[in-house]
């Protein structure tokens, strides 16, 4: 809700989320853990779509049902207008829950460290995160051994010698 959006602090309070009761009515109602309530740190460009949002709005809820103002927009209807768009791209077919994995995914690989991302997803453990939420990237794993690799040269100086010189058909007493 537009309550929840901080302009000044650029930032956005998850509080609530939106269950569907018995006969189909929408509700708002805690989420699912203590980790789930948290406040996220927006990027700027966000914060400034969300402020020209925020201008034109005449809802409490910062995405409204478009013939009820008043209401939430149901997350059937963005569940298929995600699905419209990737049909009009020409792009596989995903679930919004793979939005997350990626986001994950790429939040690590970016440098985002696993405590952090824990707390932007609303999870109580890191590795909770770690587990389900991420998947390892070439590029991670390269820059994964590359650091080993350093540490393990500044580590061992020029004792790696023998063992670089092995790996390309020499022997350790050759070098």
């Amino acid at each position: 809700m537009w309550i929840d959006f901080d302009e000044r602090g650029g930032a956005l309070k998850v509080c609530r989320t939106l269950h569907r009761e018995t006969g189909g009515r929408l509700v708002a109602g805690d989420t699912k853990t203590y980790a789930g309530t948290r406040k996220i740190v927006l990027p700027p460009s966000t914060v400034e779509l969300l402020r020209e949002r925020k201008c034109k709005s005449f809802s409490p809820w910062i995405f409204h049902d478009p013939l009820r103002p008043e209401a939430p927009m149901n997350p059937d209807s963005a569940y298929r207008q995600l699905k419209k768009f990737l049909t009009e791209a020409g792009l596989p077919d995903i679930r919004f829950h793979d939005l997350r994995h990626t986001f994950a995914t790429h939040a690590l690989a970016g440098g985002v460290d696993a405590k952090t991302l824990a707390g932007i997803l609303g999870h109580t453990k890191a590795s909770f995160t770690l587990d389900t939420y991420t998947h390892t990237t070439g590029d991670m794993q390269r820059r994964a051994a590359d650091i080993v690799g350093g540490f393990l040269t500044d580590y061992l100086g020029e004792e790696m010698k023998p063992w670089q010189n092995a790996g390309s058909g020499e022997t350790a007493a050759s070098a």
